[in-house]
């Protein structure tokens, strides 16, 4: 800093023009005096100047240098600190220690310093507590501002705008982001954020994306009583949809298969009942199909049993040394009658001798490749084809054992391919139901019982020219 723009330099300057001053006056008044009295001795006046000269300015610079000590050192520390607390260095103090209003200023100082760092430290704490919480929220946060502008993301969000983003909702809004520096939020966002301007309160709504659905609820950020942006948070609920889907269809798919016997055993009971029956044999045959409607109800029952015990994770599976060559054995000669009752070429192709699997439940892979076969015998016609096949495939630790249920029958669309195991699938319009007595449960029950021995199946078929189920388990149970 210039002395001379200090408040000190122009107090000196000030005090020297006043001396000055006072000495011009005082000269000019003493002229009568100094001529009279010193006339013949010049010396003397010039003597008599210098020394007040001297005096005068020795006080003024003596009281300009108390002035720099007192007030313009005080003032540049204050002046140093205030920056260093501008660029962030909250911990700055004074140490100027008087009682007169420099010192008074100084304490003032350090008190709002130190609020301010305890301040600044709480604001910080918040912040991280915030955005701590923002991290570990599963659910997807997004601030936008009044424009209709990202300003604040968490993780979750981060990672679903950039997919919502390459969506073309439509091609106004395309190109009005390609000319838009700042990130816009996806058109089902907007839409939910004008509703919330024109309300004025929170709102929600589910959005449906391509195949997933998201909860979403909106609340207004308020900026001296005006709207100045909202917060949205995005739950996704595909999951929830899709389960609360399969509830309701099981529930209507169980009532369907459960009324047609109840109405069957209902009817010919009431025939019973009123004396229909004309003889003995009509009585015999009406108490037949009772009894058939009453096994058929049992054995519903007892598959949804099944199957909500697998799902819950409680399958009852006795692991022993398994060699499955033999369990196609016995399984083909079993279904080997039946094959020549309906006209059908029934054959097994063993393309390796060694099919052993180390930990295996018999009784579980015979029940899977029962279901297996039994539906392809429902569904091939006579004079059709239906093959066993099974191989071994890699070697070591990461060998498994493949066996392929191939028919030639009426096979299944595409389009219904995905849907195979979900329960009571043989009610779809892609299956024929004919004569069955099928509960609908039994390719849920086999991919459960493969999934429980580390397996998998799948299901390649072209309609009308026949279906193959391929079933994959490892050689070794890593999990056993």
């Amino acid at each position: 800093m210039n002395f001379w723009t200090s408040l000190v330099g122009k107090l000196w300057a000030t005090i020297i023009c006043l001396v000055a001053c006072i000495l011009i006056t005082m000269a000019l008044f003493l002229l009568p005096y100094i001529d009279t009295n010193f006339s013949n001795n010049s010396s003397d006046i010039k003597r008599l100047f210098t020394y007040t000269a001297i005096i005068g300015f020795s006080l003024t610079t003596f009281f300009g240098l108390f002035l720099l000590t007192k007030i313009t050192q005080p003032m540049q520390k204050l002046i140093s600190a205030t920056e260093a607390i501008s660029k962030g260095e909250y911990s700055t103090r004074l140490s100027i220690v008087t009682s007169d209003e420099i010192g008074k200023l100084a304490n003032t100082f350090n008190h709002m310093a130190a609020e301010l760092e305890d301040n600044i430290r709480n604001l910080n704490q918040e912040k991280e507590h915030l955005a701590s919480v923002l991290r570990s929220m599963s659910d997807a946060v997004i601030t936008i501002d009044k424009a209709g502008h990202i300003v604040l993301t968490n993780p979750p969000a981060q990672k679903l705008i950039p997919m919502w983003k390459d969506i073309k909702w439509d091609l106004e809004q395309t190109e009005e982001h390609e000319a838009s520096t700042l990130e816009k939020v996806p058109k089902p966002l907007l839409d939910l954020y004008e509703r919330m301007l024109q309300e004025s309160a929170d709102v929600n709504t589910n959005v449906h994306v391509k195949q997933g659905v998201w909860s979403v609820h909106m609340a207004p950020l308020y900026g001296d009583e005006d709207i100045r942006g909202a917060v949205a948070v995005l739950r996704d609920i595909t999951e929830e949809v899709k389960l609360e889907k399969m509830r309701q269809d099981f529930v209507a798919n169980v009532s369907h298969e459960i009324r047609t016997p109840l109405s069957m055993m209902q009817g010919y009971s009431e025939a019973l009942l009123d004396g229909m029956a004309a003889s003995p044999e009509e009585s015999q045959e009406l108490i037949q199909v009772i009894h058939d409607e009453s096994l058929r109800m049992g054995r519903l029952v007892k598959d949804l049993l099944d199957l909500a015990r697998m799902e819950a994770g409680h399958t009852d599976i006795q692991r022993d040394r398994l060699d499955v060559n033999e369990l196609l054995e016995r399984v083909y000669r079993k279904f080997s009658v039946r094959a020549k009752e309906n006209g059908i070429d029934l054959s097994y192709d063993k393309k390796t001798v060694d099919l052993i699997l180390e930990a295996a439940d018999e009784d579980k892979l015979e029940q899977v490749l029962t279901n297996l076969l039994d539906n392809a015998f429902r569904h091939t016609p006579e004079g059709k084809q239906i093959r066993i096949v099974a191989d071994r495939i890699g070697e070591g630790s990461t060998s498994e054992l493949q066996i392929n249920i191939e028919d030639e029958g009426a096979g299944i669309p595409q389009e219904d391919i995905p849907f195979v195991f979900e329960r009571f699938y043989k009610a779809d319009k892609a299956r024929v139901r004919g004569t069955s007595n099928g509960t609908g449960l039994g390719l849920a029950i086999v991919k459960n019982i493969v999934e429980s021995h580390e397996g998998s199946i799948r299901v390649i078929s072209q309609l009308g020219e026949g279906t193959v189920f391929s079933i994959r388990l490892p050689v070794e149970c890593h999990k056993c």
